[in-house]
């Protein structure tokens, strides 16, 4: 299993790692996004700026990278990252499939992408993804799986996803919504010949929405690998937007309100990998401190009063624009 060459890293990063939505594309839903991409955000500046990331993340320990065929060119601009490093052999690669995007590069498209877990869709972007990764794929995620999600259901699509295992493909889901503990169990009991067809489930999970954190644990005790995605709450749980509570926190650790709210993640026991979505290098080397955050019981009581219900955290979430 590729994630099993995280877990040698020594390297105090070596459980976080960079996930590419904020910058594969011109549009998404994180705050502040403006000042963090500026104005010039061609495929070009795009492109480049990836490329910093990653070199920065990299050096810096980081050895899990999170791609989507909906974040624009993501999978493009890794794939021309690892040709440019082929001697990173450590490098573990995850990317997922379900989601169309579909906004042409714009920032004000009517959808910017568009989803369907169809074994149509499967086959489609399974053959986009491997054009581009190839070998390098390690990891392939059904994107954004919720209870009503026909992947869950479609012995089709498994069989199919069976055969992609079976060629050592890692099979794996991610969740969204407020219901996001009921797709987990739901996908949890998905079998083919006996055997479980998911080692890996990525979820929002963060200081504002807790509501998974049941359903992680039991994933996580059935072996599979724990992916957290959105620890910083698409920009809710940074400055200037942070709640006072972690405000105060950051403030008695000397370190960020971004590197407070992942280390809330990352001692969780069951998370193994948390995302960074940095858009900065600034962002990202603030990002990296949350490993060496040590919160305390009264730190981790205070914060966990910031907890919101899944649906009003969800709604907020729906709210948010993309710029």
């Amino acid at each position: 299993m590729p994630f099993a060459r995280l877990a040698t890293a020594t390297t105090p990063t070596c459980h976080i790692g960079l996930g590419l939505a904020a910058v594969g594309r011109p549009g998404y839903i994180n705050l502040n996004r403006d000042e963090d991409l500026g104005e010039n955000r061609t495929v070009e500046a795009l492109r480049t700026r990836t490329h910093e990331l990653l070199d920065a993340a990299y050096a810096q320990g980081v050895r899990y990278f999170d791609v989507a065929r909906s974040y624009g060119r993501s999978e493009e601009f890794l794939a021309d990252w690892l040709t440019a490093h082929p001697d990173l052999t450590d490098v573990v690669v995850g990317s997922k499939w379900g989601y169309t995007y579909t906004a042409d590069w714009t920032t004000d498209a009517e959808k910017h992408e568009v989803k369907d877990h169809s074994l149509a869709t499967y086959d489609r972007q399974r053959a986009e993804s491997d054009a581009l990764l190839g070998d390098r794929l390690d990891l392939y995620q059904i994107h954004s799986v919720t209870p009503d999600s026909p992947a869950l259901t479609d012995k089709e699509l498994h069989a199919r996803l069976a055969e992609a295992a079976a060629t050592g493909l890692t099979l794996g889901f991610s969740t969204s919504g407020p219901a996001q503990a009921d797709a987990i169990r739901a996908a949890l009991a998905i079998t083919v010949d006996g055997e479980p067809l998911f080692r890996t489930v990525q979820s929002t999970y963060n200081a504002l929405e807790t509501s998974a954190g049941p359903a992680l644990a039991e994933a996580h005790d059935a072996g599979l690998t724990v992916i957290v995605k959105e620890g910083m709450a698409n920009g809710r749980l940074a400055a200037p937007h942070a709640p006072d509570a972690l405000r105060t926190v950051a403030e008695q650790t000397g370190l960020g309100c971004d590197a407070v709210a992942l280390a809330v993640v990352l001692c969780q026991p069951w998370a193994g990998v948390v995302l960074s979505g940095a858009a900065t290098l600034t962002q990202l080397a603030s990002n990296l401190h949350a490993a060496a955050v040590d919160l305390d019981e009264d730190q981790l009581a205070r914060l966990a009063t910031l907890a919101e219900g899944p649906r009003t955290y969800w709604e907020r979430r729906g709210s948010l624009p993309w710029h």
